[in-house]
């Protein structure tokens, strides 16, 4: 996997002590690019304090039960996704503008205790996120396109079918994955698909269901 100038080709590139950057509904996966709008004080500190070292940062989502700990902050997922900074830029009014693209999936084992005013937390990486052509041959890419398709008719929307047409199944799978506009159980699952194949499948599934509860209203289907 490759991020950036950063080459991540085996478990032990990869930290096992990171700074998470907890936000609902974010989903970042392997090989996307997610850009960060970042002003909050403690995280404009993360994102100093990365830059100086292996500016990976561990995207993740507060629990989706909406659970607290004893200081008010959200428990958090148990998966999440370490994402390396490509780029970054300084507002002029104290914000930063960073892009994270996806390096490999992680699980939480501890939160670590710390001074700093950022979160972090001991992880174990998924080792197998690194190997980029694992499971793409096993996507159904006529029925993924087509169920996409169907969305963007219900919606009225367009796309630029040439660039989809050239997109690599796993680069396809994640970014209609990141780009769709679900709720944050919906990117979880997504998330811990344990595979491309099983991604695109849920991915497909979450969009039929969707498109079937508005058939009477959009007048489509996927006959």
């Amino acid at each position: 996997m490759q991020a950036g100038n950063a080459h991540y080709l085996k478990l032990e590139d990869l930290p096992t002590t990171v700074a998470v950057f907890p936000l609902t509904a974010a989903l970042l996966l392997p090989g996307g690019r997610l850009p960060l709008n970042i002003f909050e004080p403690r995280y404009l500190q993360m994102v100093d304090d990365v830059l100086a070292g292996g500016r990976v940062i561990g995207m993740i989502q507060p629990r989706l039960d909406g659970a607290v700990r004893h200081d008010g902050e959200p428990e958090l997922c148990q998966v999440g996704c370490l994402g390396r900074i490509t780029s970054f830029a300084e507002t002029g009014d104290g914000r930063y503008l960073v892009s994270l693209q996806g390096v490999a999936r992680f699980r939480v084992l501890q939160e670590v205790a710390g001074h700093a005013p950022f979160r972090k937390c001991r992880i174990a990486p998924f080792g197998g996120d690194l190997d980029e052509a694992s499971g793409t041959e096993e996507v159904d890419r006529k029925v993924l396109l087509k169920t996409f398709k169907a969305y963007l008719d219900a919606n009225g929307l367009e796309a630029d079918w040439d660039s989809v047409s050239r997109a690599e199944n796993a680069t396809l799978v994640n970014a209609l994955s990141m780009m769709s506009p679900y709720g944050a159980s919906e990117k979880q699952a997504l998330l811990e698909a344990p595979d491309l194949k099983t991604r695109a499948e849920t991915l497909v599934a979450i969009t039929e269901m969707l498109l079937a509860r508005n058939d009477d209203d959009a007048g489509t289907g996927l006959q």
